[in-house]
């Protein structure tokens, strides 16, 4: 879905200059919510989503006139629904307001109507992969590995360059993620077959960087080689697939962690117990 085109208000200040969110702004602006009767709930809420906004800013934490409509825009990206996007900028919009620079918000909301997404499963990635391996397409194969396992939007493809996968680390929007080593093995290959010796791993015939549409056209042609549905192949839907692996993992290690946990106090109680003198 694309982006909803908002307007920032006009100017409530005098000039028209980027404001820092600080720490203390944010923590400031949450003080004030409880103080006017917002429940707990709400300003953890508020807390969380403002804490996403921080991790998105650049390292100087400047909001600009398109700072929420990129910010938008990289929610969507990432797969956030229409409506957990508003809620987020409202968040956004609610410490800007604090503030006193109701010119940096961003105005109008995005479609909330649901869309029912269908999800790629595993097993149907596995089957993508294997019918890029089976027609010879080694680009795309690659293509799709990557957003499947680093969960980068196809926007930030170009900043997997050759440089980046010497050192097995890609850097986006300030983060560290790191290349899973089996896909590291290829691309390096890929890399030195292709004589790629700097710059980004996929590019046009004419050296640029590839086009949003041109990736999904490639994602889509092969999921009909591959007979997936094509609603679910998307550079999104391998994003979605992405999360969705990852909080699986994460959900398995805390229970993992949560059933040792317990084994050790049971033989802790063993040994100490109070039933036990």
């Amino acid at each position: 879905m694309k982006a909803f085109k908002s307007t920032p208000t006009k100017a409530a200040t005098a000039l028209d200059q980027p404001a820092r969110i600080t720490t203390e702004s944010v923590r400031a602006y949450l003080a004030d919510l409880s103080a006017r009767g917002r429940s707990v709930a709400t300003v953890r809420g508020y807390a969380s989503r403002l804490r996403t906004l921080w991790e998105d800013l650049p390292p100087d934490k400047l909001v600009r006139r398109e700072t929420l409509v990129d910010w938008q825009n990289k929610l969507l990206d990432r797969g956030y629904s229409p409506g957990s996007v508003n809620i987020h900028l409202s968040a956004a919009n609610g410490l800007l307001e604090y503030m006193g620079r109701r010119d940096l918000q961003l105005v109008g909301q995005l479609d909330a109507v649901p869309e029912i997404q269908p999800e790629l499963t595993r097993t149907e990635y596995l089957r993508l992969l294997q019918t890029a391996r089976t027609l010879g397409r080694e680009r795309i194969y690659l293509m799709v590995k990557v957003l499947a396992l680093t969960g980068i939007r196809v926007g930030e493809l170009p900043l997997l360059t050759a440089e980046a996968v010497e050192t097995g680390w890609l850097s986006v929007s300030g983060e560290q993620r790191p290349i899973p080593g089996c896909l590291r093995r290829e691309l390096l290959d890929y890399i030195a077959r292709n004589g790629i010796r700097s710059g980004p791993v996929f590019v046009s015939r004419n050296g640029r960087s590839l086009q949003r549409t041109q990736v999904t056209a490639e994602i889509q042609s092969l999921s009909r080689d591959a007979r997936v549905e094509a609603a679910k192949c998307t550079p999104r839907g391998l994003q979605r697939l992405y999360r969705a692996t990852q909080a699986e993992i994460e959900n398995d290690i805390r229970l993992l962690t949560a059933r040792s946990y317990e084994q050790m106090l049971n033989t802790e109680q063993l040994a100490v117990g109070w039933e036990n003198t």
